[in-house]
C-alpha cells in the first residue's frame, strides 16, 4: 500500500458508539467535529441499537443493526434534503443519534403520597404503593422528536421522571376501578399491575414511541392502624375457622378482645380450648363488671341473669348470657341445633326445643327438664 492509499484510509470515519454505561443511556449523540461527515464513512450500528440522522434540525435517515457504508444510495432522505442528484464528494454536516432498543430496567416506580381510598372493611383508608418495570424503545423518531430534543445524552433518570407521573395516575385510576378491598390486594398484585401496564402503554406508544413489556407491583401498604386492625382480624378468622366455623365478623371484634386478652399471659393451651375459655371468661368478666364493689356501701345486687353452656365442635362454651348467645346465634356459630344446657335442666337439649332460647330461631319447644349441675356432654 503506497503512502496515499495509507493516508486515505485513516481518513476515512467510523461512526459507532459503544454504550459504557451499563444500559443506563437511552440516546447518545455522536461526537464530530462541526458535526463534518466524510463522502464513505463506515456507520456501525449494533444489536440493539438504531442510528438517526439529523440535518439541519429536520429528522432523516434510520439505520437498523448492521455495517454500513455512508453513500448517497444508503441516504436516500438525506440527499433529498441537501439537494444532491449525482452523489456527494466532499464533507457534508449531520448530527448521528444511537438510540437504544433494548430493553431497559428495572426501573422504580412509586406514590409520592398515599392514595386516599373508601373500603368496604375499614373505611376511608390511605394507600401507598411502588414496583418495577422495564422499557423499549419502538420509534426512535418520535422518541428523538418528543422527548430528547437536542440533548446529546438522554439517560434513564430523565426518562424516570416521565414514567413515574404516568405509572402513579394509570395505578391510582385503576386502583380506584376496581375497588379492592386491603384485605385482598394481596392477591391482586399480579392483575393490577397488568392492568396499569396496559394503561401505561396506550399513552407511551403514540405519545413517545416507548413500550412497557412488563410492569410489577411489589408493595401496596397501608396505616399502621390499619395494619394492626388486619393482623387482628387475620386472628379472629384463624380461631373462627378452628373452632367456631367460619371468621366472625367485625361486629364480633370487641368479644374477640376480650377473650384474647384472658388468653396471654402464662401457656397456651389447644385453639379450640382457648376460644372456649377465652369466651367463658370474657362473659364473667362482664357478668363482675355488673356486680358492686363490696367495699363501698352499695344496693343490692341485681339478680344474677340466667347463664348457659353450648357445645360447640364438641368443646363446652359458657357460661354466656342470653344477650350474647343471641350474638353468637347472629354470627352462625350458635345454631338451632346446638346442644345446650343450663341450670335446671336434666340433659343437653338442642337450642331450638328450650322454649327461652326457641324465640332466637323463631320456635319453640317443651319445657325443660329439672335437673342439678350441667350432666355430661352426650358423645
Amino acid at each position: 500500500m503506497g503512502l496515499f492509499d495509507k493516508l486515505k484510509a485513516e481518513l476515512v470515519d467510523i461512526i459507532e458508539w459503544l454504550d459504557d454505561t451499563n444500559g443506563q443511556t437511552l440516546v447518545w449523540r455522536f461526537p464530530r467535529y462541526q458535526n463534518e461527515i466524510k463522502n464513505g464513512a463506515q456507520l456501525i450500528v449494533r444489536p440493539g441499537q438504531q442510528a438517526v440522522f439529523i440535518t439541519e434540525g429536520r429528522l432523516a435517515d434510520v439505520f437498523n443493526e448492521g455495517r454500513y457504508e455512508l453513500t448517497t444510495n444508503n441516504l436516500p432522505l438525506l440527499s433529498t434534503l441537501k439537494g444532491w442528484k449525482h452523489g456527494f464528494n466532499s464533507p457534508f454536516k449531520s448530527e448521528v443519534y444511537f438510540v437504544s432498543t433494548k430493553v431497559i430496567g428495572p426501573m422504580k416506580w412509586g406514590t409520592p403520597n398515599p392514595l386516599m381510598l373508601r373500603d368496604p372493611d375499614f373505611g376511608a383508608i390511605r394507600l401507598g404503593a411502588f414496583g418495577t418495570y422495564v422499557i423499549r424503545c419502538t420509534d426512535a423518531k418520535l422518541l428523538m422528536r418528543q422527548l430528547v430534543g437536542t440533548d446529546g445524552v438522554y439517560d434513564t433518570n430523565e426518562l424516570s421522571e416521565v414514567m413515574r407521573s404516568i405509572i402513579q395516575s394509570s395505578f391510582a385510576t385503576c386502583l380506584g376501578q376496581n375497588k379492592v378491598p386491603a384485605l385482598d390486594l394481596l392477591s391482586n398484585y399480579e392483575s393490577l399491575g397488568e392492568q396499569v401496564r396496559k394503561n401505561v402503554a396506550t399513552q407511551i406508544d403514540d405519545e413517545y414511541g416507548l413500550e412497557i413489556p412488563n410492569l410489577k407491583v411489589v408493595n401496596i401498604n397501608v396505616p399502621e392502624a390499619v395494619q394492626k386492625a388486619i393482623d387482628q382480624r387475620s386472628s379472629m378468622g384463624a380461631l373462627g375457622s378452628s373452632t367456631l366455623g367460619p371468621a366472625p365478623n367485625m361486629g364480633s371484634f370487641q368479644q374477640f378482645q376480650m377473650a384474647n386478652a384472658m388468653n396471654q399471659p402464662g401457656g397456651r393451651m389447644s385453639p379450640g380450648m382457648d376460644m372456649g375459655m377465652g369466651l367463658a371468661m370474657a362473659g364473667q368478666m362482664m357478668n363482675q363488671m355488673q356486680q358492686p364493689n363490696m367495699q363501698v356501701a352499695q344496693p343490692p345486687p341485681m339478680p344474677t341473669a340466667q347463664q348457659w353452656f353450648f357445645g360447640v365442635n364438641g368443646q363446652n362454651v359458657g357460661p354466656l348470657t342470653m344477650d350474647v348467645a343471641k350474638q353468637f346465634v347472629t354470627m352462625g356459630q350458635i345454631k338451632a341445633d346446638t346442644l345446650c344446657w343450663t341450670n335446671g335442666m336434666g340433659a343437653w337439649t338442642p337450642a331450638a326445643q328450650v322454649p327461652a332460647l326457641a324465640m332466637l330461631f323463631g320456635g319453640g319447644g317443651p319445657p325443660p327438664l329439672p335437673g342439678g349441675g350441667p350432666p355430661p356432654m352426650p358423645k
